[in-house]
């Protein structure tokens, strides 16, 4: 078996891949583009860190390819839904630098608190300003951590053991588990309002792009101190700027840009600023760690079949994959629509199979659609192996049956979540041999192909709203590639999922739901 390593990567896991007799391993690093498409072809298996792009070209022309290792934890390089069609397994390394990171965000806070950077450069320039670089004491103070995954619930461990008081936000986990870790969990605008040092551990997606934004910062207690070593964009760079030089912000410590490297950031111009280039998972131990992951997850899957970490493929052989491929594909994209359209921390998730189910475990279809919802909170550490522990530890109660009950489909999956806020029910079903519908979402019958730019509309069932709707979009030059409508069982109100060749930015939606006959629009990618 060969494996191509096109990222520069720690010889530990090298010497791994070099030991073993049946694997032979070309390092070939800095690649252009089509220099790695014109070889890729040759390999089995391929390992990355971040700066390899695989894209659907990249996937095509990797006719041997089985498996892809990624030594970290992000795959925002890696074009995942395209490499599940390709029939590729695509892995990461989660575990690995998770300490890394929330020690480094602990260490970025104790340096901008102390002014550790500026008393060095201050002292090697020959200066000794003593008086201008007082610092703070932590002790006692007020520590927000947004996001309570795997780095964020580090974090406020070793922020509870600094002696700090922890105040915890995180939309997506239950307020029960937060506060049986021993946290307060807290909304948004009282972190905001309560918090000395706010720190960032959420992934990059839709609803966390700028999620400080000029408003959040005007919401902080005036001499808040914000640390970020999640992703860049999560903070707004120039709204930081504008609250730091009000007086807002006394100080920020920046792992992350949106732009990086960043260039001429103004920033970087700022004394209350402290960065580092992106160092969150660079340790010498970390870099290790991960390596060796990789590696041995390249093995296993080549030689053994055994898949470790995989965020597209459950733990099931090739033969038992290939008969259940539909099915998974559908739950994914049915956890997928969930996570988009509930609100609130996840409690329970229901999953039924109604009608004629091959004769499988049906375990790793269930698998998939409690990783499709996931996957949508923290984008880079859940998968298909970790799905259902990571859903425990977050509190969700997950519960499966089955039934033979005759209905319109030959079969038919029901997927129910229950949150803090609300309850939606999904159903979805495969037409033919592979052809994934959903064709229930709540009260309303339709059938939707799950895939692309999609909105979902709650209209009045008046003549003329369906007409306005498309009226606006064209204004705007956004095509509507599909339209179905189902109606409410009372004949009061239509949904309406649209699928658009482009997305539909927050203007427009807000425009549409202006429309005297729309009661509501949300936008999400499946």
């Amino acid at each position: 078996m060969k494996v191509l390593v096109s990222d520069k990567m720690d010889e530990a896991g090298i010497d791994i891949f070099r030991a073993n007799e049946q694997i032979e391993v070309d390092v070939n690093t800095g690649l252009s583009p089509e220099e790695l498409l014109a070889i890729i072809g040759n390999y089995d298996a391929l390992a990355v860190r971040s700066s390899t792009k695989v894209t659907k070209e990249l996937l095509e022309a990797g006719v041997n390819l089985k498996v892809i290792a990624r030594a970290g934890i992000g795959l925002d390089n890696v074009d995942i839904d395209e490499a599940t069609r390709q029939g590729v397994a695509v892995m990461n390394t989660p575990g690995g630098n998770t300490v890394t990171t929330a020690e480094h965000a602990i260490a970025m806070m104790m340096a901008l608190t102390r002014n550790i950077p500026r008393g060095t450069a201050s002292l090697k320039a020959g200066r000794w300003d003593k008086k201008m670089l007082q610092g703070r004491e932590i002790s006692n103070k007020t520590l927000g951590v947004i996001g309570f995954g795997n780095v964020g619930s580090i974090v406020a461990t070793l922020g509870k053991g600094l002696k700090m008081k922890v105040i915890v936000y995180d939309p997506n986990i239950s307020s029960d588990h937060i506060e049986k870790a021993g946290f307060e969990y807290v909304t948004l605008d009282a972190l905001y309002a309560r918090a000395d040092y706010i720190t960032i551990h959420v992934p990059k997606v839709d609803a966390t792009i700028d999620l400080l934004d000029a408003e959040a910062f005007e919401k902080m207690k005036d001499g808040v101190m914000v640390i970020n070593c999640a992703r860049g964009g999560i903070l707004n760079e120039a709204a930081l700027y504008d609250a730091i030089k009000a007086g807002k912000v006394a100080g920020a410590a920046l792992d992350v840009f949106s732009t990086e490297p960043p260039g001429e950031n103004p920033l970087l111009t700022l004394d209350e600023v402290i960065a580092t280039p992106h160092l969150g998972a660079s340790t010498q131990e970390a870099q290790s760690n991960v390596a060796v992951a990789a590696a041995n997850q390249i093995i296993a899957y080549l030689l053994e079949d055994t898949v470790i970490n995989a965020v597209n493929v459950p733990s099931v052989t090739g033969e038992i994959l290939k008969q259940l491929r539909p099915f998974l594909y559908l739950a994914d994209k049915m956890g997928k629509l969930q996570a988009q359209i509930t609100k609130g921390g996840i409690k329970q998730v229901d999953i039924e199979y109604i009608g004629k189910f091959p004769d499988l475990d049906l375990k790793p279809v269930t698998i998939n659609a409690i990783r499709g919802i996931l996957s949508e909170f923290a984008r880079y550490e859940v998968n298909s192996v970790n799905a259902i522990s990571f859903a425990n530890e977050m509190g969700i109660k997950i519960t499966e049956s089955t039934s033979i009950e005759a209905g319109n489909f030959l079969h038919l999956i029901r997927m129910t979540v229950v949150t803090d806020e609300d309850t939606n029910i999904v159903e979805g079903t495969i037409f033919g041999k592979d052809d994934a519908r959903i064709v229930r979402i709540n009260k309303f019958r339709l059938e939707v192909i799950p895939e692309g730019h999609l909105g979902l509309i709650h209209n009045v069932d008046k003549p003329g709203s369906i007409g306005s709707i498309g009226v606006c979009l064209g204004k705007h030059n956004i095509n509507i590639s599909r339209m179905m409508v189902g109606r409410e069982e009372d004949g009061q109100r239509n949904i309406i999922f649209l699928m658009t060749d482009t997305p539909v930015p927050p203007a427009v939606v807000k425009e549409i739901i202006d429309l005297g006959l729309v009661i509501h629009m949300t936008t999400f990618e499946l």
